[in-house]
Formats: C-alpha cells, sequence, structure tokens
C-alpha cells in the first residue's frame, strides 16, 4: 500500500518536518505540497535541509484535488473554514493547527476569544495524543494533533490524573519553549537580539494550551491547571516542569509503577530517572529531531509534592513526529515506521 499524501500549508517550519519525515516513509508518495507564498518554488530553496532528497515545488492551496491524507499545516483559524473541502478531497485529514482540538465549542470560544466556524466536527475530531486515544485514532477519518506544549504536560500527568493521585486533581505547570514553537514569520519577540539568552515568561497565565490540558486530565473530575509558558534561546525544544500534590502518600518505586503500569510498553514514551549523571531526567537537547518524550519525576522528601519533568521536540512529538505516528495508526501501519531516529549525543 502506498499513500497519496498532500500537505497544505508546507513552507512553515511544521510543514517542513512533516515533509522531512514523509520522504523516509517507505508507505508514502507525497504528492502535493502548497504555499500560497511561495507557489511555483522548489522546496529546498524553503527548506534547505531537503536538498536532493525531492524535486517538487509548491503549488497554490487549492491544487489539492484528491489525496489518501491530506496534512493541514496552515496558522490557527484557517482550517475551519476549509474542513468540509478537506474531507470532500481526502479520505483521511490530519489537522495541525489548533482549529479542531477542543471538543466543546463553548470552550473553544473562551479561549479564542470567537465562535467556531464549523462546530459539528469537533465533536468528530479526535485529538492526536496516540498513548491516550490510540483506538479513537485508528477509526477516525479526521485527527485535530495536540499542541507541543499541551502534549509535553499532558503525556507527562495523565497516569497521575487517571489513577486520581493528584490532589484536588489540580497541579502547576511551567513550560520553557524554544524559538521555532513560534512559527516561521518574524516578531519583535522572536528577532534574535531580543531572543537571545532570555527566559521570558511570555505567558503568565491565559495561554491557550491550558485548555487542551485541562481537557484530556479531566478524566475523574474537571482539572484544575495552573500554566505558564517561557520563551528561552534554544531552537528546538521543550522543558516541563509540573507540581502536582498527592492525593495519598506514595514513595519512588509506587510511582514508578504507576508510570511503568501505563507507559512500559509505549513506543514513544521513555521513562527517565536515573540515580546519577547529566541526564538523570529529561532534557530537551538529546530530544533534537526525534518523536520520543521523556518523562521523569522527583519525589519531595518534605512534602506530598511531586515534580514532574518531561521533555520534547516541538517539531516532531510536537507536530510532525505525532502526526506520522497518527498516520500510521489510521491505515494500520506499524505505528513506528519513519519515526525510529533516536536523537545526537552531543548535539
Amino acid at each position: 500500500m502506498t499513500l497519496d499524501v498532500a500537505i497544505v500549508g508546507a513552507s512553515g517550519y511544521t510543514g517542513g518536518e512533516l515533509l522531512r519525515l514523509l520522504l523516509g516513509h517507505p508507505d508514502v508518495r507525497v504528492a502535493k505540497v502548497t504555499s500560497n507564498q511561495f507557489a511555483g518554488d522548489r522546496v529546498a530553496s524553503v527548506h534547505p535541509n531537503l536538498r536532493k532528497l525531492t524535486d517538487l515545488k509548491f503549488t497554490q492551496h487549492e491544487s489539492v484535488e484528491s489525496a489518501d491524507v491530506l496534512f493541514n499545516c496552515s496558522p490557527h483559524g484557517a482550517a475551519m473554514d476549509k474542513m468540509e473541502t478537506y474531507l470532500k478531497r481526502a479520505a483521511k485529514v490530519i489537522d495541525l493547527s489548533a482549529d479542531f482540538r477542543l471538543r466543546d465549542p463553548a470552550v473553544y470560544e473562551r479561549w479564542y476569544s470567537s465562535k467556531h466556524r464549523a462546530a459539528p466536527l469537533l465533536s468528530e475530531a479526535v485529538y492526536g495524543i496516540p498513548e491516550l486515544h490510540r483506538e479513537a485514532i485508528r477509526g477516525a477519518r479526521l485527527v485535530a494533533t495536540a499542541g507541543c506544549i499541551a502534549t509535553s504536560a499532558i503525556v507527562a500527568l495523565y497516569p497521575l490524573f487517571k489513577e486520581g493521585l493528584a490532589r484536588g486533581n489540580e497541579v502547576l505547570v511551567d513550560s520553557k519553549v524554544g524559538s521555532s514553537a513560534s512559527g516561521r514569520s518574524s516578531e519583535p519577540g522572536s528577532h534574535h537580539p531580543e531572543r537571545s539568552g532570555v527566559v521570558r515568561p511570555y505567558a503568565p497565565a491565559g495561554h491557550r494550551h491550558q485548555a487542551e490540558i485541562e481537557q484530556e486530565l479531566s478524566m475523574r473530575a474537571p482539572a484544575r491547571v495552573h500554566f505558564t509558558a517561557h520563551a528561552i534561546e534554544l531552537v528546538r525544544g521543550i522543558s516541563t516542569t509540573s507540581h502536582v500534590f498527592l492525593a495519598k502518600s506514595l514513595d519512588e518505586k509506587e510511582i514508578w509503577k504507576v508510570y511503568r503500569a501505563h507507559y512500559g510498553e509505549e513506543p514513544f514514551v521513555r521513562i527517565v530517572k536515573e540515580r546519577s549523571g547529566l541526564y538523570r531526567l529529561p532534557e530537551p537537547k538529546l530530544l533534537a529531531g526525534t518523536n520520543y518524550v521523556d518523562v521523569g519525576f522527583a519525589r519531595d522528601p518534605h512534602s506530598e509534592r511531586l515534580v514532574v519533568v518531561s521533555a520534547l521536540d516541538n517539531l516532531v512529538k510536537g507536530s510532525g513526529g505525532q502526526a506520522v505516528q497518527c498516520m500510521n495508526l489510521m491505515h494500520g501501519l506499524d505505528e513506528t515506521t519513519a519515526l525510529t531516529f533516536p536523537g545526537l549525543h552531543p548535539s
């Protein structure tokens, strides 16, 4: 089986990373890559890391007439007006924007300050974290991949909330985010002299990914999430530190068993907790270019506080890689196909 794939909005960082992965996928033929801005230009002129790997040229968005899989990498707000058309032109659609991640239109309106213009499709879209929704993804025709920061927090915290171990169903989350998460378009905050060397709390409260975290952790009761995001000098990567106060006293061995029970068989979740060394807890530097999310923890000996640390590459497991993982599941392929790059050390 060879899948004909189209990528809408392929000129951004997310589209380029998705294209990098799909060009190495043995069951995929990339048929169309679109960019209204760069229509007619060779892909390698925008994504120079793909030189000699493809002769594709960008086309206009409307040039996609049919595909087995359509990946939407357009900015937030663009997909909802086109999704009905995409679902007619492609058997399966994977949306990498934020347009279909939230199931409740009222929640969407509260966080995005506008009504959703394709609200009936929100209930159909499957939230694209395979570790949580694998079986639903297999049967979906529309998958909305999770936000990069949201993925780092949700995967790290899911076992605790699933088992009712977070006191008050509450958590404090702090994420340090690399500059590529802001996308290709420049703005004052991404200008190198302003970004270099910073640890800037760009969203001390009110970050939209909080809504996704709350949605996915509200299994037993509504989750109470207190979230802050910092911009740091790193280009790729997210490091998320979460503080949970345990509902019952557990030692580190018991906490380890909880995580092993949920993630022991997961191909892309690694539980990282070493007794010594530089990398005894998750570190995003080791994950650049990979589809892994590393999760570790430390138990505060003076209280019931559990510090959970997670790391991932925002462009792979936080975006393009997770989308490919979903595509593999949707078509009965080995889930790990084209996603087994182990990372570099040193890098």
